[in-house]
């Protein structure tokens, strides 16, 4: 990891900024600290070491990629066993006041903070590939805060929410693992929906109508699975079988008729988008040329 991203450990428990701070430590030696609470929420990214965190009067040892959360007025303090590996971690500090604002926004952002402080359960197990994508948006959010580009704040606060949401969605899913399970067979039932009838009206009216969800989920969940938006899906799809038609028998303008497009001109614009050239040049292009 880059040495620049390090921050100098400090025994200081309390918070310069108002809102949120993000430290790496990567300690060859370390103060040791007593138990101690403070006002914030704390999360706590493990990395490396021969460590064990006490939280109340219970200690838990730790292994990598181990998420700790600590909310408010709860005591903790980590145990160092032995410095023959480096200890290493990520420590996030989010104030009560942000918190507040994030639940504004959406009560989703809550899950997580309000699931430890209620079942007292503060420490999440996670395997390397789900740490590490995790992890990644932990030091795509502190390069972005310790440099100094244009858009930096915006930017922040954007990297901020989707980590927190992350975890959220991450933890939310691990507790409830039939929902994940539903929102998956929903999306392929959907993508078969849609190819069955790709000629017709494909509005997320109609999909919510059919499958008694709302237009929200369905898009959301299409965004997941595809980083794409539904209607994106539904235009590749029709440009496809638009694409395939042009060099069969049927004219442009049956083409793009049968395959859901309302007009020529959008049609147009988006056959060319896709695939750099209009649908006349393409197909002129083809007869000419016709592929191998």
């Amino acid at each position: 990891m880059k040495k620049k991203l390090e921050t100098q450990f400090s025994t200081r428990q309390y918070m310069l900024s108002k809102d949120f701070e993000l430290y790496y430590y990567n300690d060859p030696v370390r103060p040791r600290m007593a138990l101690h609470t403070h006002d914030y929420y704390e999360f706590y990214f493990f990395l490396e070491g021969d460590v064990s965190i006490q939280i109340g009067q219970k200690v838990f040892p730790l292994a990598p990629g181990d998420i700790i959360v600590i909310p408010p007025r709860v005591s903790h303090v980590a145990v160092i066993h032995s410095m023959d590996l480096p200890y290493r971690r990520f420590v996030f500090w989010i104030s009560q006041d942000f918190c507040s604002y994030l639940l504004d926004q959406s009560p989703d952002y809550g899950y997580l903070m309000q699931l430890v402080q209620t079942r007292k359960n503060y420490i999440f197990h996670n395997d390397k590939i789900t740490f590490n994508s995790i992890q990644s948006k932990i030091l795509r959010l502190l390069t972005e805060m310790q440099g100094n580009r244009f858009c930096k704040t915006p930017l922040v606060l954007l990297y901020v929410s989707d980590l927190i949401l992350h975890m959220n969605r991450l933890i939310y899913e691990r507790n409830h693992p039939e929902r994940a399970e539903e929102s998956e067979s929903l999306y392929q039932n959907i993508c078969t929906f849609i190819d069955s009838h790709i000629e017709e009206d494909l509005s997320l009216d109609r999909l919510s109508k059919e499958f008694f969800v709302s237009k929200y989920h369905i898009s959301h969940i299409f965004k997941e699975n595809l980083g794409l938006s539904i209607h994106q899906y539904i235009t590749k799809k029709r440009l496809a079988l638009c694409r395939q038609a042009i060099l069969g028998d049927m004219s442009i303008s049956q083409v793009y008729q049968t395959y859901g497009f309302g007009d020529y001109s959008s049609f147009f614009r988006a056959f060319k988008k896709e695939y750099g050239v209009s649908p006349r040049d393409y197909k002129d292009m083809n007869l000419l040329d016709p592929p191998m």
